[in-house]
């Protein structure tokens, strides 16, 4: 059975850090990208960051250079690391297996002061 539990959410300040954690199941993780979305209340869901199976990375526009995607194999766990907060990030965090039908349930986040 597939699984990908995503953790790590919470309150933060603005200009605050979270790790989140996506921790996969029951399928080959190594020969996945893998990726993170978000979706914001009213907002479709969209692209945050991937990490490709040769550990390449890519971002979007918004994410790059305060976040940072990267994945271990050997535990089949998908990390982004998130500094310099803005209220704007706040939203639900989705990982996602590329390719595939799998996703996480995902992990809120929400940024406040």
């Amino acid at each position: 059975q597939v699984q990908l539990v995503e953790s790590g959410g919470g309150l933060v300040q603005p200009g605050g850090s979270l790790r989140l954690s996506c921790a996969a199941s029951g399928f080959t993780f190594s020969r996945y990208t893998m990726a993170w979305f978000r979706q914001a209340p009213g907002n479709q869901r969209e692209f945050v960051a991937l990490a490709s199976t040769n550990a390449g990375a890519n971002y979007a526009s918004f994410a790059r250079g305060r976040f940072t995607i990267s994945r271990d194999d050997a535990n089949a766990v998908l990390y982004l690391q998130m500094n310099n907060l803005k209220p704007e990030d706040t939203a639900v965090y989705y990982c996602r297996a590329m390719g595939s039908d799998y996703w996480g349930q995902g992990t809120e986040v929400t940024v406040s002061s």
